[in-house]
Parts: C-alpha cells; structure tokens; sequence
C-alpha cells in the first residue's frame, strides 16, 4: 500500500472517530495519536527521507493536506465540546425563580463598637487624630510617668490585673497611651486614643474589660477654659444642645486642677430617679489640665507648654445613650440584645 492510500485510509478513520468522541480528554488523546511527536503524521513525514525528491514533493503535500484537515476537525470539535460542556454548567447552576428565596437576616452594630465609632469621629471632626497603644502595658507607663510612683495611694483606685513577667500590667486605662505620644512626638498634639482596658470590678455597672477614650491637647497657652470648651461640643453632640453640664472639683494624680463632669439625668430629666440616686445628675467622664510633673516625665517643658486630658468609659455612654440598665447585657454575645440596635 502507497502511502497516499494510507493517508486515505487514516483520514477515513479517525475522521469518525473525532467525530464520535464525547469529551475533551479523550479528544485530547485522539489529537496525540494523530499529531503528537510520536503521532501517525509524524510517521508519515519520517518516511519521506527514503523517497525522491520528486515523490518527496507529491507525498509531503499529501501528508500537510491530512494533517490540516485533522487540526481543523479537532477544533471545531474542541469548539463543540466546549460550548455543550458550557450549556450543561449553565442548566445545572440555572436559578429556580419559583422556589422561596434564601433569607439571611441582617445584622446589626454591637452598640459599643457603634458608640466607640461614634465618640471617635466626634474629637477626629474636632482636628484630634486617633493614636493606640498595647493592651499589656509597662507599669512605668501605665503608673509611675502619669504620677502615680508605687508608694501613692491612687494606685488602690484600679484593682490592676499583674501579669508573670515582673514590669507589666493589663492597662487600667488608656492613659499611658497619652505618655507614648508625648514621648515620640512633640507639642502641638491631638489626640484621642480609645481601647480595650482592665480592672478587677464585676457588677452591674462595672466590667473587667471595658473600653475607654482618652483625650490629650498640648500647646502653649492651654487654659481650663479651652477644655470646658472642647468638652461642652461633645457633650452636646452626644446627648443634645438642652442637655445640662456642670463640673465638679475632683482628684486625678495626673492632672492638676481636676474636675468630674457630670450631665443632667437622661433617664428623668434632672428630677431624680434611681439611676442617678435621686440627685439629677450622672457623672460622666473626668478630666484636668496635665499636671506638670506629667510633662517632665516626658521631656516637655511645663513653663513653655501646658495641655488637658480627659477620659470617659465608652459603655458608659452607650448605657446613658440607650437606656442599657446592666453593663453585662453587652458582654453576653445574645443575638436578641444586639439586633434591638438595627438601623444605628
């Protein structure tokens, strides 16, 4: 048999065969034995080292007609496979329109997270930026450099949780946030730093994690009144422009004078209730002008600069905000408590 008859017979062949195959991998395979480096044509081409040129000539185009047809035949087959393997996806994924669509329902904020979010932008709209700092702290910074040494009294105000490694503490407040700005940067500053912090308390209105926000402002010139000022925006932002504010003298080691701030009651209106014992008014976050002793700690002059700082109990204000009467509903992880806050 020549090999023009062969060629014949091969192309009658396989032409059936690509056309009854039925998947990409087995016409992957019809394509090797036809085509491949070991492939029929390829065996076809070997032979014509032994012809003359002249047959060389006449069998080679022979042999390049077949195998054009072939690579044509497998690609519009390959075309075929593709486009039905295609249509069977698209029928199998299709969407059922008349079965009950799939319901998930929405969630809601953590009124912490909302009000921690909330507090924040306030002071950011107000030109402070936001600085953080370690939930494990130093107790050089947590204590010592805000002016509370290890002999001072004010260190039994925070039932502090110690850790193993000697020097370090579960942060008590955000405080020693304002001590790791004031040391790697200098005047004028900022900032508010909100965070997780720890004290050994457990009741109805105390937690032993909570979350806190602290402001610090260093400048030269800073006066109380700056402070009130800065401190009455917030307020009003918060609670209303109607709502009372008055400040109380109080004691905070690092700051000098110090004051608590209180507001009307938001639950009777100033008239006397059980949530604020009859009185009218809720504390609500204290503050002070930065004792100098603070700045020295830190490297900054106290005769050149002065400054405030402020700190208040994040839940504390989303107790007041939405009528929460017990501090451990928003540690209890209950969906039912948390989606009552849909639409915050």
């Amino acid at each position: 048999m020549d090999i023009k008859k062969q060629l014949k017979a091969l192309e009658e062949e396989y032409k059936q065969k690509i056309k009854e195959v039925l998947s990409l991998e087995e016409l992957q395979k019809v394509k090797s034995t036809l085509l491949g480096k070991k492939g029929k044509i390829t065996s076809f081409l070997k032979q014509l080292k032994s012809l003359t040129p002249e047959q060389k000539k006449e069998f080679g185009k022979a042999i390049n007609e077949v195998k054009n047809l072939f690579e044509d035949l497998i690609k519009e087959k390959e075309t075929e496979l593709k486009e039905k393997a295609l249509e069977e996806k698209l029928k199998k994924s299709q969407i059922d329109i008349t079965l009950p669509a799939e319901w998930t329902e929405a969630g809601a904020p953590h009124p912490t997270t909302y009000t921690l979010k909330y507090i924040t932008d306030i002071f950011v709209s107000m030109g402070f930026s936001i600085e953080e700092g370690p939930e494990v702290e130093l107790e050089e910074y947590n204590f010592d450099m805000l002016n509370i040494p290890k002999d001072h009294p004010a260190r039994d105000m925070q039932d502090t949780f110690f850790i193993n490694k000697e020097g370090y503490v579960l942060r008590t407040h955000t405080s020693p946030v304002q001590i790791r700005t004031m040391l790697k940067k200098k005047p004028p500053l900022a900032v508010v730093a909100p965070g997780k912090v720890y004290r050994k308390d457990l009741d109805p209105t105390h937690s032993p994690m909570f979350h806190q926000i602290e402001g610090l402002f260093v400048d030269k010139n800073v006066s109380f009144r700056d402070l009130k000022g800065i401190l009455k925006i917030f307020l009003e932002t918060v609670f209303g422009k109607d709502i009372p504010i008055r400040f109380r003298p109080s004691y905070f080691p690092f700051t000098e004078p110090s004051a608590e701030v209180d507001i009307g009651c938001t639950v009777c209106k100033g008239k006397g209730c059980r949530v604020c014992k009859g009185t009218g008014w809720l504390e609500i976050l204290g503050c002070g002008m930065v004792d100098p002793n603070v700045f020295k700690a830190v490297g900054i002059n106290p005769e050149e600069f002065s400054g405030f700082a402020f700190g208040l109990g994040i839940e504390r204000i989303a107790m007041l905000k939405f009528q929460i009467p017990d501090i451990r509903l928003l540690f209890n992880n209950d969906m039912r408590f948390n989606l009552q806050f849909k639409g915050l």
